[in-house]
Protein backbone atom coordinates (compact mmCIF):
# COMPACT_ATOMS: atom_id res chain seq x y z
CA UNK A 1 0.00 0.00 0.00
CA UNK A 2 1.11 3.89 -0.91
CA UNK A 3 1.89 6.17 2.13
CA UNK A 4 -1.41 6.78 3.80
CA UNK A 5 -1.98 9.64 6.18
CA UNK A 6 -4.75 9.85 8.77
CA UNK A 7 -6.32 13.58 10.20
CA UNK A 8 -7.56 14.05 13.58
CA UNK A 9 -9.61 16.76 14.11
CA UNK A 10 -8.62 18.31 17.38
CA UNK A 11 -10.47 21.20 18.27
CA UNK A 12 -12.19 21.74 21.55
CA UNK A 13 -14.84 19.37 20.67
CA UNK A 14 -12.90 17.00 19.38
CA UNK A 15 -11.06 17.09 22.19
CA UNK A 16 -13.49 16.77 25.13
CA UNK A 17 -14.84 13.58 23.02
CA UNK A 18 -11.63 11.93 23.35
CA UNK A 19 -9.91 13.23 19.76
CA UNK A 20 -6.39 13.43 21.90
CA UNK A 21 -6.82 9.86 22.78
CA UNK A 22 -6.95 8.66 19.63
CA UNK A 23 -4.23 10.98 18.01
CA UNK A 24 -1.89 9.77 20.21
CA UNK A 25 -2.89 6.03 19.70
CA UNK A 26 -1.71 6.64 16.21
CA UNK A 27 1.53 7.87 16.97
CA UNK A 28 2.17 5.01 19.25
CA UNK A 29 4.59 1.86 18.76
CA UNK A 30 1.81 -0.10 18.78
CA UNK A 31 0.78 0.79 15.40
CA UNK A 32 4.22 1.15 13.68
CA UNK A 33 4.64 -2.36 14.57
CA UNK A 34 0.89 -3.84 13.57
CA UNK A 35 1.62 -1.58 10.05
CA UNK A 36 5.15 -2.72 9.63
CA UNK A 37 6.72 -1.47 6.36
CA UNK A 38 3.55 0.79 5.45
CA UNK A 39 4.22 4.66 5.86
CA UNK A 40 1.61 6.15 8.23
CA UNK A 41 1.35 9.88 8.22
CA UNK A 42 -0.37 11.11 11.07
CA UNK A 43 -1.11 14.94 11.32
CA UNK A 44 -3.69 16.94 13.24
CA UNK A 45 -5.99 20.14 12.43
CA UNK A 46 -9.56 21.88 13.85
CA UNK A 47 -13.14 21.56 13.74
CA UNK A 48 -14.54 21.10 10.65
CA UNK A 49 -17.80 22.19 11.70
CA UNK A 50 -19.35 18.37 11.93
CA UNK A 51 -19.28 19.02 15.73
CA UNK A 52 -22.07 15.89 16.23
CA UNK A 53 -20.19 13.51 15.21
CA UNK A 54 -16.39 14.06 17.18
CA UNK A 55 -14.03 12.56 17.14
CA UNK A 56 -13.58 12.37 13.81
CA UNK A 57 -10.91 11.21 11.58
CA UNK A 58 -10.01 11.61 7.82
CA UNK A 59 -8.29 8.43 6.16
CA UNK A 60 -6.21 9.43 2.79
CA UNK A 61 -4.67 6.92 0.63
CA UNK A 62 -3.59 7.94 -2.84
CA UNK A 63 -7.13 9.56 -4.25
CA UNK A 64 -9.46 7.49 -1.56
CA UNK A 65 -10.35 9.45 1.08
CA UNK A 66 -12.92 8.48 3.93
CA UNK A 67 -14.02 10.49 7.04
CA UNK A 68 -14.87 8.41 10.39
CA UNK A 69 -16.84 9.97 12.70
CA UNK A 70 -17.49 8.61 16.46
CA UNK A 71 -13.97 6.80 16.39
CA UNK A 72 -12.83 5.90 20.09
CA UNK A 73 -9.50 4.48 20.30
CA UNK A 74 -11.28 0.80 19.57
CA UNK A 75 -12.50 2.09 16.40
CA UNK A 76 -8.91 3.28 15.57
CA UNK A 77 -7.38 -0.10 15.63
CA UNK A 78 -10.09 -1.26 13.65
CA UNK A 79 -8.97 1.51 10.90
CA UNK A 80 -5.32 0.19 11.72
CA UNK A 81 -6.37 -3.30 11.28
CA UNK A 82 -8.23 -2.07 7.90
CA UNK A 83 -5.09 -0.33 6.68
CA UNK A 84 -2.35 -3.34 7.03
CA UNK A 85 -5.15 -5.72 5.57
CA UNK A 86 -6.32 -3.47 2.81
CA UNK A 87 -10.17 -3.79 3.32
CA UNK A 88 -11.35 -0.63 5.82
CA UNK A 89 -13.95 -1.12 7.71
CA UNK A 90 -17.18 0.42 6.55
CA UNK A 91 -19.30 1.20 9.89
CA UNK A 92 -18.92 4.58 11.17
CA UNK A 93 -18.54 6.53 7.70
CA UNK A 94 -19.99 9.80 7.61
CA UNK A 95 -20.44 12.87 4.56
CA UNK A 96 -21.48 9.98 2.10
CA UNK A 97 -23.20 11.06 -1.32
CA UNK A 98 -26.51 12.14 0.24
CA UNK A 99 -24.56 13.57 3.48
CA UNK A 100 -22.32 16.02 0.76
CA UNK A 101 -25.43 16.84 -1.09
CA UNK A 102 -27.38 18.10 2.18
CA UNK A 103 -24.47 19.31 4.26
CA UNK A 104 -21.87 20.27 2.31
CA UNK A 105 -23.38 21.04 -0.86
CA UNK A 106 -25.38 24.73 0.25
CA UNK A 107 -22.63 25.94 2.17
CA UNK A 108 -19.41 28.26 1.28
CA UNK A 109 -16.77 28.27 2.93
CA UNK A 110 -14.76 31.68 3.18
CA UNK A 111 -13.86 32.52 6.52
CA UNK A 112 -13.76 28.62 7.97
CA UNK A 113 -11.66 27.83 4.40
CA UNK A 114 -8.49 26.72 6.80
CA UNK A 115 -10.34 25.17 9.90
CA UNK A 116 -10.37 21.61 9.87
CA UNK A 117 -7.86 21.19 6.56
CA UNK A 118 -4.84 22.76 7.90
CA UNK A 119 -2.70 22.24 11.39
CA UNK A 120 -3.39 25.28 13.10
CA UNK A 121 0.01 24.82 15.01
CA UNK A 122 2.19 24.99 12.07
CA UNK A 123 2.71 27.81 10.58
CA UNK A 124 4.30 26.74 7.21
CA UNK A 125 0.68 24.85 6.24
CA UNK A 126 -1.07 28.29 6.37
CA UNK A 127 1.56 29.80 4.41
CA UNK A 128 1.27 26.51 1.39
CA UNK A 129 -2.22 27.63 0.87
CA UNK A 130 -1.49 30.83 -0.18
CA UNK A 131 -1.81 32.31 3.40
CA UNK A 132 0.17 35.93 3.79
CA UNK A 133 -0.38 36.38 0.20
CA UNK A 134 -2.39 38.99 0.85
CA UNK A 135 -0.75 40.62 3.38
CA UNK A 136 2.47 41.09 0.84
CA UNK A 137 0.25 42.22 -1.61
CA UNK A 138 -1.22 44.89 0.45
CA UNK A 139 2.34 46.01 1.73
CA UNK A 140 4.10 46.17 -1.66
CA UNK A 141 1.26 46.74 -3.98
CA UNK A 142 -1.37 48.92 -2.66
CA UNK A 143 -1.76 52.18 -1.08
CA UNK A 144 -4.04 52.31 2.27
CA UNK A 145 -6.22 54.16 0.76
CA UNK A 146 -6.71 51.38 -1.81
CA UNK A 147 -7.53 49.00 0.53
CA UNK A 148 -10.16 50.56 2.21
CA UNK A 149 -11.89 50.82 -1.27
CA UNK A 150 -11.73 46.92 -2.07
CA UNK A 151 -12.81 46.45 1.58
CA UNK A 152 -15.69 49.10 0.95
CA UNK A 153 -16.58 47.35 -2.29
CA UNK A 154 -16.55 43.87 -0.77
CA UNK A 155 -19.69 45.30 1.58
CA UNK A 156 -17.96 43.20 4.51
CA UNK A 157 -20.17 44.27 7.42
CA UNK A 158 -19.09 44.01 10.78
CA UNK A 159 -19.59 39.58 12.08
CA UNK A 160 -19.64 40.68 15.69
CA UNK A 161 -23.46 41.32 15.33
CA UNK A 162 -23.84 45.60 14.36
CA UNK A 163 -23.25 44.65 10.89
CA UNK A 164 -21.38 47.94 10.06
CA UNK A 165 -19.74 48.63 7.19
CA UNK A 166 -15.88 47.46 7.32
CA UNK A 167 -14.23 49.23 5.24
CA UNK A 168 -16.18 52.43 6.36
CA UNK A 169 -14.90 52.45 9.74
CA UNK A 170 -11.67 51.48 8.80
CA UNK A 171 -11.39 54.49 6.80
CA UNK A 172 -12.92 56.81 10.54
CA UNK A 173 -9.88 55.62 12.04
CA UNK A 174 -7.16 56.46 9.02
CA UNK A 175 -8.26 59.88 8.96
CA UNK A 176 -8.71 59.57 12.72
CA UNK A 177 -5.87 61.93 14.36
CA UNK A 178 -3.36 60.52 16.91
CA UNK A 179 -0.36 60.29 17.84
CA UNK A 180 -1.03 56.24 18.14
CA UNK A 181 -3.55 54.44 17.06
CA UNK A 182 -4.58 51.24 17.71
CA UNK A 183 -6.29 47.85 16.69
CA UNK A 184 -9.20 45.80 18.80
CA UNK A 185 -9.96 42.23 17.45
CA UNK A 186 -12.78 41.72 20.07
CA UNK A 187 -12.98 37.62 20.95
CA UNK A 188 -15.18 37.99 23.87
CA UNK A 189 -17.70 35.30 22.64
CA UNK A 190 -19.84 35.27 25.27
CA UNK A 191 -23.15 33.92 23.64
CA UNK A 192 -25.24 30.60 25.54
CA UNK A 193 -24.73 28.38 22.24
CA UNK A 194 -21.89 30.30 20.16
CA UNK A 195 -18.63 28.78 19.13
CA UNK A 196 -17.97 30.56 16.06
CA UNK A 197 -14.86 32.78 16.88
CA UNK A 198 -13.17 30.21 19.11
CA UNK A 199 -13.36 27.55 16.19
CA UNK A 200 -11.56 30.57 13.96
CA UNK A 201 -8.99 31.10 16.66
CA UNK A 202 -8.52 27.15 17.15
CA UNK A 203 -8.22 26.22 13.58
CA UNK A 204 -7.14 29.18 11.48
CA UNK A 205 -5.08 31.69 13.80
CA UNK A 206 -3.09 33.18 11.24
CA UNK A 207 -5.76 34.01 9.01
CA UNK A 208 -7.11 36.59 12.33
CA UNK A 209 -3.45 37.66 12.25
CA UNK A 210 -3.21 38.17 8.78
CA UNK A 211 -6.09 40.11 8.68
CA UNK A 212 -5.37 42.66 11.46
CA UNK A 213 -1.61 43.23 9.68
CA UNK A 214 -3.76 44.12 6.82
CA UNK A 215 -6.14 46.65 8.64
CA UNK A 216 -2.91 48.23 10.42
CA UNK A 217 -1.20 48.81 7.26
CA UNK A 218 -4.46 50.46 5.77
CA UNK A 219 -5.18 52.31 9.02
CA UNK A 220 -1.96 53.04 10.00
CA UNK A 221 -2.55 51.07 13.62
CA UNK A 222 0.84 50.63 15.14
CA UNK A 223 -0.69 47.71 18.05
CA UNK A 224 -3.25 45.57 17.74
CA UNK A 225 -5.14 43.55 20.57
CA UNK A 226 -6.67 40.16 20.26
CA UNK A 227 -9.25 40.31 23.76
CA UNK A 228 -10.40 36.56 24.16
CA UNK A 229 -11.94 34.86 26.87
CA UNK A 230 -9.84 33.13 29.32
CA UNK A 231 -12.49 30.32 29.05
CA UNK A 232 -11.01 29.16 25.58
CA UNK A 233 -7.53 27.79 26.67
CA UNK A 234 -6.60 26.02 23.31
CA UNK A 235 -7.72 29.20 21.45
CA UNK A 236 -5.24 31.02 23.58
CA UNK A 237 -2.63 28.96 23.41
CA UNK A 238 -2.97 28.53 19.51
CA UNK A 239 -2.91 32.56 19.46
CA UNK A 240 0.31 32.61 21.16
CA UNK A 241 1.90 29.92 19.04
CA UNK A 242 0.48 31.83 15.68
CA UNK A 243 1.76 35.27 16.84
CA UNK A 244 5.38 34.13 17.79
CA UNK A 245 5.80 32.19 14.36
CA UNK A 246 4.32 35.13 12.28
CA UNK A 247 7.00 37.17 13.84
CA UNK A 248 9.80 34.35 13.39
CA UNK A 249 8.20 34.75 9.55
CA UNK A 250 8.56 38.94 9.73
CA UNK A 251 4.74 38.99 8.86
CA UNK A 252 4.42 40.52 12.40
CA UNK A 253 6.61 43.09 14.28
CA UNK A 254 9.38 45.20 13.35
CA UNK A 255 9.73 46.32 9.87
CA UNK A 256 7.52 43.21 8.33
CA UNK A 257 8.63 41.96 5.52
CA UNK A 258 11.55 44.29 5.64
CA UNK A 259 9.54 47.46 4.91
CA UNK A 260 9.68 50.45 7.36
CA UNK A 261 5.92 49.56 8.28
CA UNK A 262 5.68 47.71 12.18
CA UNK A 263 3.07 46.55 13.71
CA UNK A 264 2.49 44.12 16.92
CA UNK A 265 -0.24 41.86 18.73
CA UNK A 266 -0.84 41.73 22.42
CA UNK A 267 -2.89 38.55 23.23
CA UNK A 268 -5.20 39.88 26.13
CA UNK A 269 -6.92 37.25 28.31
CA UNK A 270 -10.23 38.48 29.46
CA UNK A 271 -12.35 37.43 32.59
CA UNK A 272 -15.32 36.41 30.71
CA UNK A 273 -17.99 39.63 31.13
CA UNK A 274 -20.39 39.26 28.57
CA UNK A 275 -20.64 43.23 28.93
CA UNK A 276 -16.99 43.44 27.49
CA UNK A 277 -18.07 42.07 23.92
CA UNK A 278 -19.18 45.75 24.01
CA UNK A 279 -17.10 47.74 22.55
CA UNK A 280 -16.31 50.47 25.28
CA UNK A 281 -16.44 48.28 27.83
CA UNK A 282 -13.76 46.64 26.09
CA UNK A 283 -11.58 49.02 26.00
CA UNK A 284 -11.61 49.22 29.40
CA UNK A 285 -10.93 45.91 29.97
CA UNK A 286 -8.08 46.58 28.16
CA UNK A 287 -6.92 49.39 29.93
CA UNK A 288 -7.44 47.54 33.31
CA UNK A 289 -10.12 49.05 34.68
CA UNK A 290 -13.70 47.10 35.31
CA UNK A 291 -15.46 46.16 31.78
CA UNK A 292 -18.44 48.74 31.89
CA UNK A 293 -19.49 51.17 28.45
CA UNK A 294 -18.71 54.42 27.89
CA UNK A 295 -20.89 57.24 26.62
CA UNK A 296 -20.39 57.69 22.67
CA UNK A 297 -19.80 59.87 21.04
CA UNK A 298 -16.65 60.13 21.41
CA UNK A 299 -16.74 57.04 19.80
CA UNK A 300 -13.54 54.44 19.35
CA UNK A 301 -12.30 55.37 15.84
CA UNK A 302 -11.93 59.03 17.81
CA UNK A 303 -10.94 58.20 21.28
CA UNK A 304 -10.45 54.24 22.04
CA UNK A 305 -7.55 52.70 24.41
CA UNK A 306 -5.34 55.60 26.50
CA UNK A 307 -8.01 58.40 24.01
CA UNK A 308 -6.44 57.79 21.40
CA UNK A 309 -8.04 56.36 17.48
CA UNK A 310 -8.74 52.99 17.88
CA UNK A 311 -10.65 50.19 15.46
CA UNK A 312 -12.73 47.10 17.24
CA UNK A 313 -13.67 44.13 14.12
CA UNK A 314 -14.90 40.59 15.96
CA UNK A 315 -12.82 37.38 14.68
CA UNK A 316 -15.00 36.32 11.78
CA UNK A 317 -14.51 39.91 10.06
CA UNK A 318 -10.87 39.76 10.35
CA UNK A 319 -10.36 36.19 9.07
CA UNK A 320 -12.41 36.78 5.72
CA UNK A 321 -9.82 40.25 5.32
CA UNK A 322 -7.14 38.32 3.78
CA UNK A 323 -9.42 36.35 0.93
CA UNK A 324 -10.88 39.68 -0.36
CA UNK A 325 -7.39 41.53 -0.64
CA UNK A 326 -6.12 38.49 -2.48
CA UNK A 327 -8.74 37.70 -4.92
CA UNK A 328 -10.39 41.27 -4.70
CA UNK A 329 -14.31 42.68 -3.99
CA UNK A 330 -15.99 40.20 -6.33
CA UNK A 331 -15.00 37.45 -4.56
CA UNK A 332 -16.74 37.93 -1.49
CA UNK A 333 -19.66 40.67 -2.34
CA UNK A 334 -20.65 37.76 -5.44
CA UNK A 335 -22.84 36.46 -2.54
CA UNK A 336 -25.14 38.95 -2.05
CA UNK A 337 -29.03 39.25 -0.37
CA UNK A 338 -30.05 42.70 -0.19
CA UNK A 339 -27.42 45.01 1.30
CA UNK A 340 -25.59 41.92 3.09
CA UNK A 341 -22.91 40.58 1.04
CA UNK A 342 -20.79 37.65 1.80
CA UNK A 343 -20.78 34.32 3.77
CA UNK A 344 -21.85 34.08 7.55
CA UNK A 345 -20.64 31.37 10.29
CA UNK A 346 -23.26 30.01 12.52
CA UNK A 347 -23.21 27.48 15.44
CA UNK A 348 -25.58 25.59 14.71
CA UNK A 349 -27.28 24.08 18.02
CA UNK A 350 -29.97 22.89 20.29
CA UNK A 351 -32.66 20.62 18.93
CA UNK A 352 -30.84 19.37 15.32
CA UNK A 353 -29.80 16.58 14.07
CA UNK A 354 -26.37 17.67 12.95
CA UNK A 355 -25.01 20.62 15.40
CA UNK A 356 -21.92 22.37 14.17
CA UNK A 357 -20.31 24.82 12.85
CA UNK A 358 -21.62 25.82 9.35
CA UNK A 359 -20.78 29.04 6.91
CA UNK A 360 -23.39 29.91 3.90
CA UNK A 361 -23.98 32.22 1.91
CA UNK A 362 -26.14 35.26 2.18
CA UNK A 363 -29.90 34.67 1.38
CA UNK A 364 -29.55 31.11 1.73
CA UNK A 365 -33.27 30.38 4.20
CA UNK A 366 -32.99 29.65 7.67
CA UNK A 367 -35.27 26.44 6.96
CA UNK A 368 -31.95 25.43 4.64
CA UNK A 369 -29.95 25.44 7.44
CA UNK A 370 -31.87 24.08 9.94
CA UNK A 371 -33.73 21.06 7.55
CA UNK A 372 -30.63 20.92 5.12
CA UNK A 373 -27.69 21.56 6.58
CA UNK A 374 -29.26 20.73 10.30
CA UNK A 375 -31.02 17.47 9.25
CA UNK A 376 -33.96 18.73 10.85
CA UNK A 377 -35.30 17.86 14.42
CA UNK A 378 -33.48 15.34 16.36
CA UNK A 379 -36.37 14.17 18.56
CA UNK A 380 -39.60 13.14 18.22
CA UNK A 381 -41.19 16.72 18.01
CA UNK A 382 -41.53 19.06 15.24
CA UNK A 383 -39.49 22.29 15.07
CA UNK A 384 -40.77 25.65 16.74
CA UNK A 385 -38.47 28.05 16.90
CA UNK A 386 -34.90 29.43 16.56
CA UNK A 387 -32.93 31.82 18.79
CA UNK A 388 -30.95 33.70 16.55
CA UNK A 389 -28.21 36.04 17.88
CA UNK A 390 -28.05 35.53 20.85
CA UNK A 391 -29.42 36.64 24.83
CA UNK A 392 -29.54 39.88 22.70
CA UNK A 393 -31.67 38.21 19.70
CA UNK A 394 -35.05 37.05 19.35
CA UNK A 395 -37.17 33.70 18.63
CA UNK A 396 -37.96 33.54 15.05
CA UNK A 397 -40.99 30.93 14.94
CA UNK A 398 -40.88 28.18 12.00
CA UNK A 399 -43.79 29.99 9.76
CA UNK A 400 -41.04 32.32 9.10
CA UNK A 401 -38.20 29.67 8.83
CA UNK A 402 -38.45 30.70 4.46
CA UNK A 403 -36.77 34.08 5.53
CA UNK A 404 -33.45 34.57 3.84
CA UNK A 405 -30.38 35.09 5.74
CA UNK A 406 -29.47 38.82 5.41
CA UNK A 407 -29.14 41.71 8.41
CA UNK A 408 -32.70 43.19 6.79
CA UNK A 409 -34.41 40.38 6.82
CA UNK A 410 -33.16 38.93 9.84
CA UNK A 411 -33.35 42.41 11.69
CA UNK A 412 -37.36 42.45 10.47
CA UNK A 413 -38.62 39.21 12.38
CA UNK A 414 -37.33 41.58 15.53
CA UNK A 415 -34.41 38.99 15.92
CA UNK A 416 -30.35 39.85 14.95
CA UNK A 417 -28.04 38.63 12.64
CA UNK A 418 -25.62 38.77 16.54
CA UNK A 419 -22.25 36.65 16.01
CA UNK A 420 -23.75 33.68 14.74
CA UNK A 421 -25.83 31.36 17.60
CA UNK A 422 -28.33 29.92 16.27
CA UNK A 423 -30.43 27.66 18.82
CA UNK A 424 -33.11 25.46 17.19
CA UNK A 425 -35.93 24.39 19.51
CA UNK A 426 -38.63 22.14 18.97
CA UNK A 427 -42.12 21.80 20.70
CA UNK A 428 -41.26 20.62 23.49
CA UNK A 429 -39.67 24.15 25.19
CA UNK A 430 -41.58 26.80 26.45
CA UNK A 431 -41.01 29.48 25.00
CA UNK A 432 -41.73 32.32 27.85
CA UNK A 433 -39.33 30.17 29.62
CA UNK A 434 -37.08 30.87 26.84
CA UNK A 435 -37.68 34.21 27.37
CA UNK A 436 -36.95 33.65 31.02
CA UNK A 437 -33.66 31.83 30.71
CA UNK A 438 -32.19 34.40 28.08
CA UNK A 439 -33.27 37.87 30.40
CA UNK A 440 -31.70 35.88 33.32
CA UNK A 441 -28.34 35.71 31.27
CA UNK A 442 -28.33 38.98 30.13
CA UNK A 443 -29.62 40.65 33.54
CA UNK A 444 -26.94 38.54 35.60
CA UNK A 445 -24.30 40.02 32.98
CA UNK A 446 -25.28 43.31 33.08
CA UNK A 447 -22.26 46.05 34.67
CA UNK A 448 -25.26 47.90 37.08
CA UNK A 449 -23.89 51.20 35.85
CA UNK A 450 -27.43 52.49 33.97
CA UNK A 451 -31.19 52.10 36.13
CA UNK A 452 -32.48 50.54 33.07
CA UNK A 453 -30.46 47.93 32.84
CA UNK A 454 -29.69 46.94 36.03
CA UNK A 455 -33.22 47.58 37.69
CA UNK A 456 -35.21 47.15 34.36
CA UNK A 457 -34.39 43.45 33.49
CA UNK A 458 -34.47 42.81 37.45
CA UNK A 459 -38.48 43.97 37.38
CA UNK A 460 -39.16 42.35 33.77
CA UNK A 461 -37.32 38.55 35.19
CA UNK A 462 -39.29 38.82 38.39
CA UNK A 463 -42.89 39.22 36.12
CA UNK A 464 -41.53 36.21 33.97
CA UNK A 465 -40.65 33.76 36.96
CA UNK A 466 -44.34 34.55 38.16
CA UNK A 467 -45.88 33.81 34.90
CA UNK A 468 -43.55 30.38 34.88
CA UNK A 469 -45.13 29.58 38.46
CA UNK A 470 -48.08 30.19 37.85
CA UNK A 471 -48.77 33.38 39.59
CA UNK A 472 -48.85 35.81 36.70
CA UNK A 473 -51.39 37.87 35.38
CA UNK A 474 -52.78 38.87 32.42
CA UNK A 475 -51.58 42.99 33.98
CA UNK A 476 -48.66 41.34 34.62
CA UNK A 477 -47.89 40.80 30.32
CA UNK A 478 -48.88 44.26 29.54
CA UNK A 479 -45.95 45.66 32.03
CA UNK A 480 -43.31 43.27 30.81
CA UNK A 481 -43.91 44.93 26.97
CA UNK A 482 -43.76 48.37 28.48
CA UNK A 483 -40.87 47.78 30.53
CA UNK A 484 -39.32 45.93 27.58
CA UNK A 485 -39.49 49.07 25.67
CA UNK A 486 -38.20 51.68 28.27
CA UNK A 487 -35.17 49.46 28.90
CA UNK A 488 -34.77 49.66 24.59
CA UNK A 489 -34.86 52.90 24.60
CA UNK A 490 -32.84 54.14 28.12
CA UNK A 491 -30.26 51.69 28.55
CA UNK A 492 -26.47 53.06 27.83
CA UNK A 493 -24.97 50.22 25.71
CA UNK A 494 -26.04 47.03 23.34
CA UNK A 495 -26.34 44.68 26.16
CA UNK A 496 -29.39 46.67 28.12
CA UNK A 497 -30.58 47.89 24.71
CA UNK A 498 -31.19 44.48 22.94
CA UNK A 499 -32.07 42.39 26.41
CA UNK A 500 -35.87 42.98 25.72
CA UNK A 501 -35.51 41.18 22.59
CA UNK A 502 -36.26 37.63 23.61
CA UNK A 503 -39.20 38.95 25.53
CA UNK A 504 -40.40 40.78 22.78
CA UNK A 505 -40.04 38.56 19.66
CA UNK A 506 -41.86 35.92 22.25
CA UNK A 507 -44.48 38.32 22.78
CA UNK A 508 -45.47 38.46 19.05
CA UNK A 509 -45.28 35.34 18.26
CA UNK A 510 -45.89 33.28 20.71
CA UNK A 511 -48.34 34.83 22.80
CA UNK A 512 -50.55 32.15 23.21
CA UNK A 513 -48.18 30.26 25.26
CA UNK A 514 -48.18 33.27 27.93
CA UNK A 515 -51.89 33.57 27.74
CA UNK A 516 -52.03 29.81 29.11
CA UNK A 517 -50.21 30.46 32.17
CA UNK A 518 -51.49 33.24 33.32
CA UNK A 519 -55.31 32.46 32.06
CA UNK A 520 -55.17 28.65 32.32
CA UNK A 521 -52.30 28.56 34.70
CA UNK A 522 -50.94 25.85 32.57
CA UNK A 523 -47.45 25.24 30.56
CA UNK A 524 -48.27 24.02 27.05
CA UNK A 525 -45.18 22.39 26.21
CA UNK A 526 -44.71 21.10 30.05
CA UNK A 527 -41.60 23.03 31.13
CA UNK A 528 -42.66 25.30 33.54
CA UNK A 529 -42.59 22.56 36.62
CA UNK A 530 -45.11 24.80 38.89
CA UNK A 531 -47.88 24.18 36.47
CA UNK A 532 -47.29 20.59 35.87
CA UNK A 533 -48.92 17.64 37.14
CA UNK A 534 -47.94 13.79 36.41
CA UNK A 535 -50.57 11.98 35.81
CA UNK A 536 -51.33 7.61 35.63
CA UNK A 537 -53.71 6.59 33.61
CA UNK A 538 -55.38 3.92 35.40
CA UNK A 539 -56.52 2.20 32.18
CA UNK A 540 -52.73 1.75 31.15
CA UNK A 541 -51.00 1.22 35.09
CA UNK A 542 -49.91 -2.13 34.96
CA UNK A 543 -48.57 -1.80 38.65
CA UNK A 544 -44.98 -2.88 37.40
CA UNK A 545 -43.30 -0.92 40.04
CA UNK A 546 -40.91 0.68 37.58
CA UNK A 547 -42.11 4.45 38.13
CA UNK A 548 -41.76 3.38 41.73
CA UNK A 549 -38.46 2.43 41.79
CA UNK A 550 -36.99 5.16 40.37
CA UNK A 551 -38.98 8.02 42.47
CA UNK A 552 -35.99 9.66 44.82
CA UNK A 553 -39.12 11.61 46.65
CA UNK A 554 -41.47 8.59 46.86
CA UNK A 555 -44.52 10.60 45.37
CA UNK A 556 -46.05 6.84 43.84
CA UNK A 557 -47.81 4.67 45.51
CA UNK A 558 -49.19 1.32 44.76
CA UNK A 559 -48.97 -2.19 45.10
CA UNK A 560 -47.64 -4.71 42.49
CA UNK A 561 -50.10 -5.75 40.11
CA UNK A 562 -52.79 -2.92 41.11
CA UNK A 563 -52.80 0.87 39.76
CA UNK A 564 -50.33 3.39 40.98
CA UNK A 565 -51.39 6.99 41.78
CA UNK A 566 -48.66 9.81 42.08
CA UNK A 567 -48.73 12.69 45.26
CA UNK A 568 -48.60 16.15 43.34
CA UNK A 569 -47.78 17.54 46.08
CA UNK A 570 -44.38 15.78 46.33
CA UNK A 571 -43.67 14.93 42.84
CA UNK A 572 -40.59 17.42 41.89
CA UNK A 573 -41.99 16.66 38.12
CA UNK A 574 -38.11 15.37 37.08
CA UNK A 575 -40.45 13.09 34.46
CA UNK A 576 -38.29 10.11 35.15
CA UNK A 577 -40.96 7.68 35.48
CA UNK A 578 -42.68 9.29 32.00
CA UNK A 579 -39.20 7.72 30.76
CA UNK A 580 -39.14 4.77 32.49
CA UNK A 581 -42.67 3.92 32.21
CA UNK A 582 -43.00 0.85 29.21
CA UNK A 583 -46.84 1.08 28.86
CA UNK A 584 -46.97 5.15 28.43
CA UNK A 585 -49.38 5.38 31.42
CA UNK A 586 -47.35 8.18 33.04
CA UNK A 587 -47.71 11.63 31.24
CA UNK A 588 -47.56 15.10 31.71
CA UNK A 589 -50.50 17.44 31.83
Amino acid sequence: MNSVMVKVGLGSCGIASGALDVYEYFLSDEVKKNLGNIPLNVTKTSCIGLCFAEPIVEFYESNKKIVYGRVDKKFAEKIIAGISSGSLPSENQILDEEDVKKYVGPQVKLALKNCGVIDPECIEDYIEGKGYNALKKALFDMPNTKIIDIMKESGLRGRGGAGFLTGQKWEFLLKAKGEKKYLVCNADEGDPGAFMDRAILEGDPHSVIEGMTIAAKATGAQLGYIYCRAEYPLAIKRVKKAISEAKEKKFLGENILGTDFSFDIVLKEGAGAFVCGEETALIMSIQGSRGMPTLRPPFPAEKGINQLPTNINNVETYANVPGIIANGAEYFNKYKSGNSTGTKVFALAGKVKRVGLVEVPMGITIREVVQEIGGGSSTKYPLKAVQMGGPAGGCIPENLFDTPINYDSINATGAIMGSGGLVVMDASSCMVDVARYFLQFTQNESCGKCTFCRIGTKRMLEILLRITEGKGSEDDITLLEELSNHVRKTSLCGLGQLAPNPVLTTLKYFKDEYMAHVKEKKCPAGVCRPLIKIIIDPEKCTGCTACVRVCSVNAINGERKKTHTINNEICIKCGICIQKCKFDAIYKS
